[in-house]
């Protein structure tokens, strides 16, 4: 929880920077390289965190990030300034504790409901609570004259349909990321530092073209992106609907390559896309809200795709067992569950899809002192 209070910090006032430091024709390419940080380091860390599991020890993953913190703590007190004027404002401890409690409790119980299946008691009770607080908590910023997080931000069409896009996409990430190793180690018997080998070259594709795809935002904008990726996602997913025991290792990799592909012209655009919509006066709430709904869409996605996996592998095996089949039964029940899985995410790629088409991503952006939504 402390390690998240700080995440929660520097993941928004990141994008906020970068929205205040660099004008409107140029936030593309400047969010572009931002997410070849981003990426980068994400994509590395399957291979790395592999390695380490397999050759050393588990508790190397976190006693590794001492250092790394350490030198970033003194890179920032050397090197940042403030780049925008400070304002005072009254912390609203009611609303800090009712979107503490709404969005701990909904994250808990889709995190286990992977786990525990959705007719689980906790997990029936952690969502209704958390979805019923975060109505009390919503009602409060609207009411209130400084909210603590302003939900106007929705009031805006490119914001509220680019954030629906986000939440598919990062879904189908979180859940690429998840299902792909099940399938590789429960279906395949391969190590977890060989999964962790089959995601880095997507991975580090997928950094190194969003500064590329940053400048191509700026010049033609987000629509021709958002389909360009979806080309890509859409067969990728469709490609891994039909995993055998025979499916090869760089078939995987080719397929994810594909994938990451996609990807980069989805992700970073997609942020500065809904950003851009924003006035300058809600630019920070709006950082806000998109780093809350990537990290709910990412645990939904996970445990909605774990749900699907486990049924459909529980089924597989009770039907091999009445055909009286005793060998392999596991993997074969993991490859087919992985495969309808995949099924469910291509379903969600052919929604973000269509939600694109009907996006109005050519608004024009607002300039600082202007009011409303375009």
């Amino acid at each position: 929880m402390i390690q998240a209070a700080g995440a929660g910090i520097i993941m928004p006032l990141m994008m906020s920077v970068v929205m205040f430091i660099f004008p409107a024709d140029k936030r593309g390419s400047a969010m572009g390289l931002i997410g070849l940080a981003m990426i980068f380091a994400p994509a590395i860390a399957p291979t790395l965190s592999g390695f380490v599991i397999e050759y050393v020890s588990w508790r190397w993953l976190f006693i590794g990030l001492i250092p790394l913190v350490g030198v970033v703590i003194l890179l920032a007190y050397k090197f940042l300034i403030n780049v925008s004027e400070g304002s005072e404002a009254k912390l609203d401890v009611v609303s800090v504790i009712l979107s503490t409690v709404s969005f701990g409790l909904i994250l808990y119980g889709f995190s286990h409901a992977g786990g525990h299946g959705w007719d689980d008691t906790l997990v029936l009770i952690s969502v209704i609570v958390g979805i019923s607080v975060l109505v009390l908590f919503t009602m409060r910023q609207i009411r209130a004259s400084d909210p603590f997080l302003d939900v106007r931000v929705f009031q805006n069409k490119t914001f509220t349909m680019t954030s629906l896009i986000n939440i598919i996409v990062t879904m189908m990430l979180y859940a690429d990321m998840i299902l792909l190793p099940i399938y590789l180690q429960d279906g395949r018997g391969f190590t977890a530092l060989d999964a962790g080998l089959l995601l880095l070259p997507g991975a580090l594709v997928n950094a190194f073209l969003s500064p590329i795809t940053g400048k191509m935002y700026d010049r033609y904008g987000a629509r021709p992106l958002f389909i360009i990726g979806l080309i890509f996602v859409i067969p990728s997913m469709w490609a891994v609907t039909d995993l055998t025991e025979a499916t090869t290792y760089t078939f995987l990799m080719v397929r994810t390559i594909f994938l990451r592909i996609g990807l980069s012209f989805i992700t970073m655009p997609l942020n500065t896309a809904g950003l851009n919509a924003l006035p300058k006066e809600l630019i920070t709430h709006g950082t806000a809200v998109n780093n809350t709904v990537r990290q709910i869409a990412g645990a939904v996605g996970t445990a909605v795709v774990v749900t699907i996996y486990t049924a459909q592998s529980t089924d597989y095996t009770s039907q091999l067992a009445s055909q009286g089949v005793t060998e392999k039964v596991r993997e074969l029940a993991s490859i087919f569950a992985s495969c309808q899985s995949y099924y469910f995410m291509m379903v969600l790629a052919i929604i973000a899809l269509v939600i694109t088409l009907f996006t109005p991503l050519k608004s024009s952006v607002p300039l600082e002192g202007e009011e409303g939504v375009h």
